[in-house]
């Protein structure tokens, strides 16, 4: 059978499932759960939707798997509840775990889970320091089997995890397991099939418009990376309708890598300064005097690009985004400007002028908002701040990731300052490593309250879901092993394409 038929098949069975009344409630979570780790729980949205209703209540079980399961999966539902007040009944007078959980391997697992959800609550950092200490010690005497998905939770978690890269290993989790349901299997294997045969076309379709575009016979200082960045759109956009949007945004991708690279590499002061005054004009045609030939054929592709993606959002939307999406690669111009100055000056930022800058050089505002029009919002006072901290943190997890400087971009040799550097010019005794970390961890609770703190928001699913699973690929992408090698991203890229 053809993976569509497979797929229709497998669709009916599971969904036949969710209309059953199976004998717990922990079941209906369970495979809920196992649905969202497989990444095909949005064919079931709205049976999903009555499952979580119905199981409300577990949230208040004495059991510690029901109680932390509900938690997790009711706050990525949007139900506000405070994790402090669940886990209070399995703690002791001092606010400490009770030793008797750690024989509870699952519940356990469970809570180590849930702990990544944390939106700066007391009780989730102590159950992550909890559970991750006495989980490493369980590891050498589970069967292995659980020992294995034991340690590649705590080495990869779930919530910080990319999703389509723990599915794999998920269902493979399941298939060693007593009971099995092959339709959840069945359907999780189509869909990846389907998947990997869409992205191999969509990453066709760039690698063309890129030969076509000619810039890095152009520009042969700049980085040719083109599966390097479609991987970002790959992972933060998911969904077999956001084909075209995916294209649309590695190009966009694309290019604020080549003009980060013609910034460090390339150009010299004054024609930076010329560049810089011809984006804000928005009119290729009236630099071509002025600008050297490789920034006017940039220019004129990150122009046609742009103006594409606005005349799309126009015919599907009915929106005209063109001038905020000027403005964006102006400010993105004007944050590369910053950054020259500050290393040709010789001149040293504060650790918190530096980062605030490099939010915007990150490049991540510039293609949230392309994206964000692609999907139908318009800026208003209801969602702009909303939407303005949600990218703040996932770009300065980005850009602190990158500057724990693991390692450098083989292809690229620029140097644009770091963070983990200034910040240890002012404090030489501290250290820099774990404060980095820390504030990466800040970050990620920071995007959780915006994400899961239960307040109504005009953003959509499918947007913030993109704000999570950006989040989530910086670690991919600069995951550096002692070999200078990018281990999980080879993985991955090697699992969803080839």
């Amino acid at each position: 059978m053809s993976c569509c038929t497979i797929l229709t098949c497998s669709l009916v069975n599971v969904q036949a499932l969710l209309h059953q009344h199976p004998k717990s409630r922990r079941a209906m979570l369970t495979t809920v759960d196992h649905l969202k780790r497989l990444c095909i729980d949005h064919y079931f949205q709205d049976e999903i939707d009555n499952v979580m209703d119905a199981c409300v209540d577990l949230v208040h079980s004495d059991d510690l798997l029901d109680a932390t399961l509900s938690l997790r999966l009711m706050r990525e539902a949007g139900y506000y509840v405070s994790a402090d007040d669940v886990l209070r009944k399995f703690t002791n007078d001092n606010g400490d775990f009770n030793h008797g959980l750690i024989k509870d391997i699952r519940g356990m697992l469970s809570l180590q889970e849930m702990s990544y959800l944390n939106m700066g609550e007391s009780s989730l950092y102590k159950a992550n320091e909890f559970s991750a200490k006495h989980l490493r010690l369980a590891i050498k005497y589970l069967e292995p089997s659980l020992a294995r998905y034991v340690r590649r939770s705590l080495d990869h978690p779930y919530h910080v995890s990319l999703m389509q890269y723990k599915a794999r290993h998920h269902l493979s989790y399941l298939q060693n397991l007593p009971t099995r349901n092959t339709s959840i299997e069945n359907l999780a294997l189509a869909e990846f099939q389907i998947k990997k045969l869409q992205h191999q076309r969509e990453i066709k379709e760039v690698k063309r418009w890129w030969m076509d575009l000619g810039l890095a016979k152009e520009i042969p200082a700049a980085r040719d990376q083109v599966l390097k960045w479609y991987m970002w759109p790959m992972t933060v956009l998911e969904g077999l309708s956001f084909s075209r949007y995916r294209i649309e945004i590695t190009k966009i991708v694309s290019m604020v890598y080549i003009v980060d690279d013609i910034f460090d590499l390339v150009a010299t002061q004054n024609e930076l300064s010329l560049f810089n005054e011809a984006i804000k004009m928005w009119d290729p045609a009236a630099a071509v005097d002025s600008l050297p030939s490789y920034m006017i054929s940039c220019y004129k592709a990150l122009y046609t690009v742009t103006n594409d993606i606005a005349a799309m959002v126009r015919k599907e939307h009915g929106l005209n985004p063109i001038t905020h999406l000027k403005q964006a690669w102006a400010a993105l111009f004007d944050g590369f400007m910053i950054e020259r100055k500050w290393l040709y000056t010789n001149q040293a930022p504060t650790p918190d002028d530096y980062l605030r800058n490099g939010i915007v050089t990150s490049g991540a505002p510039l293609v949230f908002l392309h994206l964000f029009f692609l999907l139908g919002h318009d800026l208003t006072e209801g969602n702009n701040d909303h939407m303005l901290r949600i990218i703040s943190c996932a770009a300065k997890i980005m850009r602190l990731w990158d500057d724990l400087g693991s390692a450098k971009d083989e292809s690229q040799e620029g140097l644009d300052g770091s963070y983990k550097e200034l910040y240890h010019r002012e404090n030489p005794h501290g250290d820099v490593e774990k404060h980095v970390l820390e504030m990466i961890a800040g970050e990620w609770q920071d995007l959780n309250r915006e994400c899961f703190s239960g307040t109504k928001s005009t953003l959509s699913h499918t947007f913030i879901g993109a704000s999570l699973n950006f989040a989530r690929m910086v670690r991919v992408m600069y995951g550096y092993d002692d070999e200078q090698r990018l281990p999980i991203l080879e993985d991955y890229t090697r699992m969803l394409l080839f």
